[in-house]
């Protein structure tokens, strides 16, 4: 509304200002990806509460703080995939060995095998 005088703004009636608060979100709602907006009622209270999930591409300016939190989050989450990648590979890789019997050192285990054989036979 910053966009409109002031000497307009307070013509607007209730009705006219409601058509335009749900344009808006309408409008808003048609750009992202993916968008839900699930409202929990809990029985007995007299309230809800709403919950917003927005997915998609970002057309807003972002400041240079946002940009460096952009960026710090993206780095954090690429070495916390690389991080999970690795450790399930090592693991996987671990078992397999386990499974071929191949041993590298002698008298020496992790335990991985024999916790993992005890999960499937149950």
């Amino acid at each position: 509304m910053t966009a409109i005088p002031p000497e307009v703004q307070v013509t607007f009636t209730e009705d006219q200002l409601e058509k335009i608060s749900d344009s808006l979100r309408l409008q808003n709602r048609e750009r992202h990806w993916f968008d839900t907006r699930p409202v929990i009622q809990i029985p007995f209270m007299p309230w809800s509460f709403y919950l917003v999930i927005l997915a998609g591409r970002n057309r807003r300016y972002m400041s240079k703080r946002e940009q460096r939190i952009a960026s710090q989050l993206l780095i954090v989450s690429l070495l916390s995939g690389i991080i999970i990648l690795s450790t399930t590979g090592l693991v996987v890789l671990y078992l397999l060995k386990s499974a071929l019997g191949i041993n590298l050192f002698s008298d020496f285990s992790l335990g991985l095998w024999d916790w993992f054989l005890k999960k499937w036979q149950g």
